[in-house]
């Protein structure tokens, strides 16, 4: 048995995620000590023992979820998809079984991927504060009004954003909302984020990719009563007219483990459908 410590992460409100992790935690002992295994609502406020790996059982939301519960102990994620697509979460229970082994050795490596650091602040104070792992969105909401935000990156200026507010992403956020609204596509280890409107007014304005030297400072402008800053699909914080928010890249990197027969436009290909040909079904 190896000396490595698992943290075991479910989301037991999936299908069957219950009766996996009662036959996978036992196969999993056999192998290393696991240290907890906790649900992914606990998250909030576990105490979250040192670990030298964490093993997902969910649907990417689990994953970014533990992403963000685990910013800055360098812990490796191994994802195990439990939902619908698995787009970051590659591994099923069988290839999880598979090369587990490999992962715990160092054969498998994980890949690092940059996470971001967002604030919002009001009258100088911060209010709000969180990590992200896929993306920071800046929507509209009620009454639906355009909203007049004003984004810089450091000291210059970059542009004016009116419509239904933007989404700065990772690369790893990058096929997520990002792309549903036309943003670029980014290889995940490239140190740089999408800058990508939503519904701007105006025919000019296009998503843009930027280096991360420096910070991404949105002030707003102009904004709705149900304006919200929301990070990862799954935290959300109020934003009012005078408000700043700054974005920048996080000290620490997620670590996920690849699938290690899987590359990562094979899996754009799989998962995704890019690329393929409506002529011939390819």
């Amino acid at each position: 048995m190896s000396d490595k410590k698992v943290l075991i992460l479910a989301n037991y409100s999936k299908s069957g995620v219950s009766e996996q992790v009662g036959t996978l935690e036992p196969w999993i002992r056999q192998r290393a000590e696991v240290v907890a295994t906790l649900d992914v609502d606990q998250l909030p406020t576990a105490d979250l023992p040192p670990t030298d790996l964490c093993v997902v059982l969910g649907g990417d939301g689990t994953l970014l979820a533990a992403a963000r519960a685990l910013a800055g102990t360098n812990t490796p994620l191994l994802g195990v998809n439990m939902g619908k697509l698995g787009f970051l979460a590659e591994f099923n229970i069988e290839q999880m079984r598979e090369h587990f082994d490999g992962v715990l050795t160092g054969k498998i490596l994980p890949t690092r991927r940059i996470m971001l650091e967002v604030s919002v602040q009001q009258h100088g104070e911060k209010t709000f504060s969180s990590p992200a792992a896929n993306e920071v969105a800046i929507t509209a909401g009620t009454p639906f009004r355009i909203i007049d935000l004003d984004v810089s990156r450091g000291s210059e200026k970059i542009a004016k954003y009116l419509g239904d507010g933007l989404v700065v992403a990772t690369p790893t956020g990058s096929t997520g909302y990002n792309m549903s609204i036309g943003g670029p596509i980014i290889e995940p280890t490239v140190d740089a984020v999408a800058i990508s409107p939503l519904a701007a007014h105006t025919l000019s304005m296009r998503p843009i990719v930027v280096q991360t030297d420096q910070p991404i400072v949105v002030r707003a402008v102009r904004v709705n009563v149900g304006t919200s800053v929301m990070v990862d699909g799954q935290l959300t914080c109020g934003l009012c007219d005078g408000n700043v928010v700054e974005i920048r890249r996080a000290d620490h990197a997620t670590l996920i483990v690849p699938h290690p027969e899987h590359g990562f436009f094979q899996t754009l290909t799989t998962k995704l459908k890019w690329g393929h040909n409506p002529h011939r079904g390819e």
